[in-house]
């Protein structure tokens, strides 16, 4: 989705230099053919003028209330203190573009805002065909009992939404726990009956808020077909990235959770619950990283998700709203304070469940390194209750001395299949099934039903320091996974890029050699 990059504007705008003044004959908005016109905003200009590049518009909403399909609004680098709202909606072939002027950045602060219900620094509603680009996002606080910052709400049914190389930050709930906290750096929901597809979150980054019990980039409700590529999350308060259902996003049972999208080629780090004004878990780290939670047919492929309380979690909180249908293949996922990818309802709890998902061709490195929320040992791979069909394969799993590979609590759940994985560490470590540890790798493949597996092999990582967790030529993961139904479950694509399956072989890990 690389249409409309700010470079592409460089020689149509000549490299003109800011200009702050005024026009009093307010002459039309730079013409571009058949693309539509040019607005320019500077925080210099005048709603006064005609929105030329010589004679820019000061409001952002000012250049929105004009625009028709086509037209582009272009920001000068400039801080906007203004609440923005997309109103009008472009055409598939003419969409409605904000962006940034190339080479400056455009600040949109929040900071003079009070927040008195949900309420976003840039809120795109009942609109289709937008591309938001290039824009900082920020500064938007409450302290408020009971209400909801935002940096960017999409929402009421909006569809081909491209959210692409903003940076959004210090979006803050402060409040007291007692007061509800909660916010987003990003959050996109169904709540209306009209579908909400083609929504694409691409390249951006977001970074160091406070989102309370609530998450960094979220997906709820009615959405059906997204992806989230590309983009960074990191000194996160808590959840990263978050696909959900069941949390009454939507009045409709059947369009209550989001559905067939993609997460893909992220990066997520310092997603950390213990940190933030008042941290959401005082003592344990319980935040994670990649979480699909009551959402369906999602596929989390490509990510590097590292020194976070967890790394994925295919988890389902809510009755009624299993995880289903979600595929994690292909990950890098190293040195998080819990689990590294795990499965399940919360123990104890009922209704929520994971089932027909796969967790394959993925590498875990040295996670699980404090007690998790019941101070017991997650383990690099977890599975907690009502665990039904899952597939787990292919994964390397590196564990440090004294750690627990894989770990399923209690004997609820059914038909999971475990085969074609390398377990490594560099001391004694152990496997615990239905809540009995095994130190003898026969002994837990008689419990556990695992078949054609590795263990105590090194599978020569190129730099267990830094680390790297890229392989070898000759390590013996190469063509020791099995194919999955083809591409269809493992995917087209290593976690560089190159083919996945290689003379219909494939290695163990997410790497292909």
């Amino acid at each position: 989705m690389k249409i409309f990059s700010p470079r592409s504007l460089l020689k149509m705008a000549g490299l003109i230099s800011i200009c702050s003044c005024h026009s009093k004959s307010m002459p039309a908005a730079t013409a571009t053919g058949a693309t539509g016109r040019v607005y320019y905003v500077s925080a210099a200009g005048s709603d006064q003028n005609s929105g030329t590049v010589g004679a820019p518009l000061k409001l952002i909403n000012t250049a929105l209330a004009r625009t028709m399909a086509g037209d582009t609004v272009i920001l000068r680098g400039g801080v906007y203190p203004e609440k923005v709202l997309f109103k009008i909606s472009g055409s598939a072939d003419k969409p409605i573009v904000v962006k940034a002027y190339p080479l400056e950045t455009p600040v949109v602060d929040g900071s003079s805002f009070s927040v008195t219900g949900r309420e976003a620094v840039v809120t795109i509603r009942n609109v289709r065909n937008i591309v938001l680009e290039g824009l900082d996002i920020c500064n938007y606080k409450t302290a408020a009992a009971s209400v909801e910052v935002n940096g960017i709400i999409v929402d009421e049914g909006c569809s081909n939404i491209r959210l692409r190389n903003n940076r959004i930050y210090n979006i803050e709930n402060n409040a007291t726990p007692e007061n509800g906290r909660s916010a987003h750096g990003i959050l996109i929901i169904g709540n209306t009956g009209q579908v909400m597809t083609n929504i694409v979150v691409d390249s951006n980054e977001i970074h160091d808020c406070n989102t309370g019990y609530s998450e960094n980039l979220t997906i709820n409700g009615y959405v059906d077909g997204f992806t989230i590529s590309h983009n960074k999350v990191y000194n996160a308060e808590n959840i990263g990235i978050d696909a959900a259902g069941g949390y009454a996003a939507n009045s409709v049972a059947a369009f209550n959770y989001a559905r067939n999208g993609v997460i893909a080629d992220n990066e997520l780090y310092a997603i950390d619950g213990t940190t933030g004004p008042i941290p959401v878990y005082s003592v344990h780290h319980g935040a994670i990283a990649i979480y699909i939670d009551g959402a369906r047919n999602i596929i989390v492929e490509r990510n590097k998700i590292h020194d976070s309380d967890r790394g994925i979690g295919l988890v389902s909180e809510t009755a009624d709203f299993p995880t289903q249908g979600v595929v994690a293949r292909n990950n890098f996922v190293y040195n998080c304070y819990a689990a590294g990818i795990y499965l399940g309802n919360y123990i104890g709890a009922t209704g929520g469940s994971s089932r027909n998902c796969y967790v394959v061709n993925n590498t875990l490195f040295q996670n699980n390194r404090t007690l998790g929320y019941y101070d017991e040992v997650e383990g690099e791979l977890r599975l907690t209750e009502d665990c039904f069909d899952n597939v787990i394969q292919n994964n390397l799993v590196y564990g440090r001395a004294g750690d627990v590979y894989f770990h399923k609590y209690t004997a609820t759940g059914s038909g999971n299949i475990v085969s074609n994985n390398l377990y490594y560490s560099a001391g004694v470590s152990t496997w615990i099934w239905n809540g009995i540890e095994y130190a003898n790798f026969s002994d837990w493949v008689t419990a556990s039903g695992e078949t054609a597996s590795i263990t105590g092999v090194d599978p020569l990582l190129v730099n267990t320091q830094t680390p790297d967790l890229h392989v070898l030529m000759n390590s013996p993961v190469k063509n020791a996974g099995i194919v999955i139904q083809g591409d269809t479950t493992n995917g087209t694509r290593d976690i560089d890029g190159n083919p996945r399956i290689v003379g219909g072989k494939i290695s163990i890990g997410a790497q292909q050699l």
